[in-house]
């Protein structure tokens, strides 16, 4: 009881400090044209400041008078700071959200977008992450997909041909055995201590197992959880820990970012990474070397699956419902997604953002092969689930590498829990 009234009067005080500008709802004395305020997790990154900077900028040319303010929560609070903030009925304005089920858990409390942002509809890429009953609830600034990268360097050493990645799983695990052999790295860099490894790994190798129609089919919400081709992602879940091919401890490590470190210092030849603007690209280029860093898609694991990049949008700004004036807080959103300011978020975070115009040739080899991929990619696997459902298989992850749960009993409470 202590601990819940001294947590209440932390995010009562939290609030309080960040005020509400055209959120206060019950204030009066506000004047909706005076500030908005936006929370996020990301404008207290110093990648960020530029992109934030300039979205800023392109707003005030078209409404002088309104102050905007951003809020950065820390991101292991956000949801739960977000989820009383709507549960009074009280807050930000504008408000980050990660695409899939975060956000779709919690659009009863924001502004449908679809007459707001119809101008960008062609120009942004990545809306299915932010859209719930056939509407748009968020505007997308980053696409978030889960490449498999690889150390090319290792692979010299072990005398394989770097720009010939194996794509057949058999190939894939030859080729980890050679690396381990000439240079002592682990084949696979792991961190799962969040529980959120295994939706790296989920949408990373579904395509290689599952096949064209299963997948289709599971992103559309058809999801066999009794398919042999489900069982089968978890099995190697397991398979791959068993075989020695993770980074040693794999349940006490962080993804963000002591496996991201385990990867960079050359002591695992691959890496589940992102997209968006950490665990990426431009974090191993800096380590490694631009000419350093490959990027694979599964490979092929069952026959007739058709690997491809997962991705979808990554992160993106929505509008609360509580907004007095919600067509200038879309405005806002608007500002934050134009091109200039997401250009700006490419250059100095690395992040492949949604503006389909933006120019990323001048990123190397690695982000050339990402851009290409997205042609061909398909929705991340994990993005389909709930917040419910990942949040159970982030637990059963931990429990199958611990061998406290089998697989068949992990898949059978997730196929429960995603009918419930």
């Amino acid at each position: 009881m202590k601990q819940r009234v001294l947590w209440s009067a932390a995010l009562a005080a939290t609030l309080a400090l960040t005020g509400c500008g055209s959120a206060t709802g019950t204030d009066s004395s506000s004047n909706a044209s005076d500030k908005l305020v936006v929370w996020d997790w990301k404008s207290s990154d110093k990648t960020a400041t530029a992109y934030v900077e300039k979205a800023k900028a392109d707003f005030a040319k078209k409404h002088p008078k309104v102050t905007v303010e951003f809020v950065a929560q820390p991101f292991d609070q956000y949801y739960t700071l977000l989820g009383a903030a709507i549960q009074a009925g009280k807050g930000p304005d504008v408000m980050m959200f990660n695409g899939g089920g975060k956000i779709r858990d919690r659009v009863d409390a924001l502004v449908p977008l679809d007459q707001l942002l119809s101008q960008d509809k062609d120009r942004l890429a990545g809306w299915d992450a932010f859209v719930k009953g056939g509407k748009v609830y968020a505007a997308p600034v980053t696409l978030q997909g889960h490449p498999i990268y690889y150390n090319k360097d290792l692979h010299k050493k072990a005398g394989l041909d770097p720009e010939r990645p194996a794509t057949t799983w058999s190939g894939f695990t030859a080729d980890c055995a050679a690396i381990t052999k000439a240079t002592g790295a682990s084949c696979f860099a792991l961190g799962n201590k969040e529980g959120v490894a295994i939706q790296f790994f989920l949408s990373a190798f579904g395509s290689g197992i599952l096949t064209p129609q299963e997948y289709d089919g599971w992103i559309a919400g058809q999801r066999d959880w009794n398919s042999p081709n489900v069982k089968k992602v978890f099995q190697l879940w397991k398979d791959v820990n068993d075989a020695g091919l993770n980074s040693k401890g794999g349940n006490s490590t962080t993804l963000f970012n002591d496996a991201f470190g385990i990867f960079q210092s050359a002591k695992a030849a691959n890496i589940i990474g992102l997209m968006s603007d950490i665990g990426h690209w431009k974090d191993f280029n800096e380590f490694l070397g631009a000419p350093n860093v490959g990027v694979m898609t599964s490979p092929a694991i069952t026959t007739g699956a058709t690997p491809s990049l997962p991705f979808d949008g990554g992160i993106g700004y929505a509008v609360a419902k509580w907004t007095k004036d919600q067509a200038l807080a879309g405005d806002l959103v608007r500002s934050l997604t134009s091109t200039d300011a997401l250009s700006t978020f490419y250059a100095s975070a690395g992040a492949i953002v949604s503006d389909t115009t933006v120019q990323t040739s001048a990123g190397g080899p690695a982000v050339t092969k990402l851009v290409n991929d997205l042609k061909t990619g398909k929705p991340a696997l994990h993005v389909a689930l709930s917040s419910k459902t990942l949040d159970l298989m982030g637990r059963l992850s931990q429990q199958i590498l611990k061998g406290s749960v089998s697989v068949d009993e992990a898949v059978k409470q997730l196929g429960e829990s995603d009918r419930s």
